[in-house]
């Protein structure tokens, strides 16, 4: 079974497709999951944007404190997954001010 077509999944790709504005977006995240799982998460994001970067494993490690491990796992969603890291990444190219 495709795990999108949980119903749990489905409401929230949903809520956040729904999602207007970055308060909106930092609410949802507040209520929706924990601090230790949002800083895990964008440093996944900010892993996947400096691999898109062409920066090499050990800066990644220095710069974001991400295990080799945790690195490698991003790189290969990265490379080989759904594109979902290229596809925002590219959106957010302008945005991104780190």
């Amino acid at each position: 079974m495709d795990i999108y077509e949980n119903e749990g999944c489905k409401l929230l790709v949903k809520a956040l497709v729904a999602i207007d504005n970055e308060k909106e977006c930092q609410a949802l995240l507040d209520d929706l999951i924990t601090r230790k799982e949002l800083l895990d998460i964008a440093q996944r994001i900010l892993v996947a944007k400096l691999l898109s970067e062409q920066v090499v494993y050990n800066k990644i490690v220095e710069e974001t404190g991400a295990s080799t491990a945790t690195i490698s796992r991003v790189n290969r969603s990265y490379l080989y997954g759904s594109g979902g890291y290229k596809s925002v990444l590219e959106k957010i190219k302008e945005d991104t001010d780190i």
